[in-house]
């Protein structure tokens, strides 16, 4: 992603890559130690992408997104607004009610007894006018880990994922489903 970056001019196609990784802590630039509670066995690996603490493994969607902001004429915030509203969107194609919330980035839906439950995160860097890291879902994946930390740097935040609301626990599926949303909200100006 630094790479592609760093080496990026005015004709340098935008790209989105759809992945999982395996097991993983990623600390932000501002992240604090005191947000690693537990961590275990699992590696931590500081990141120079925005934000806190999260976890990434199996079962969870990534969508690292390298976008020109110049080109597009948008700000980071209208991209956060872009990606939130694509993964809403690909909530409401399984009947899942989501929203966004504009203090605290991510994607929330509200389980039982309307508690607030965080289903997808995001962590983006900006150099040279261009993003990359992105964005993740949670889709059928060990929860545990959030345990270990607070996620985003919020104490008890709760997480959940799309297989736990009814939505398909098929990872390729559900990235496959995600990409015309993102392909939609990114291209609009």
């Amino acid at each position: 992603m630094r790479a592609l970056t760093d080496s990026r001019d005015a004709c340098t196609a935008d790209e989105i890559w759809l992945l999982e990784h395996p097991s993983v802590f990623t600390q932000g630039q501002a992240g604090k130690a005191e947000h690693l509670l537990a961590p275990g066995d699992i590696p931590i690996v500081q990141s120079d992408r925005g934000g806190q603490v999260t976890y990434h493994g199996p079962g969870q969607l990534v969508a690292y997104c390298m976008i020109d902001l110049q080109r597009r004429g948008y700000g980071i915030r209208s991209l956060v607004s872009r990606l939130e509203n694509s993964v809403i969107d690909l909530l409401a194609q399984y009947g899942i009610a989501a929203y966004a919330d504009p203090a605290a980035p991510g994607i929330y839906v509200d389980e039982a007894r309307g508690r607030r439950t965080k289903i997808g995160s995001l962590g983006l860097r900006v150099r040279r006018g261009c993003t990359y890291h992105g964005l993740s879902l949670n889709v059928a994946m060990d929860l545990e880990p959030f345990a270990r930390i607070n996620p985003c740097g919020y104490q008890g935040l709760q997480m959940t994922q799309l297989s736990a609301l009814g939505g398909p626990s098929d990872i390729v599926a559900v990235g496959a489903a995600l990409a015309p949303h993102l392909f939609r909200h990114l291209s609009t100006y």
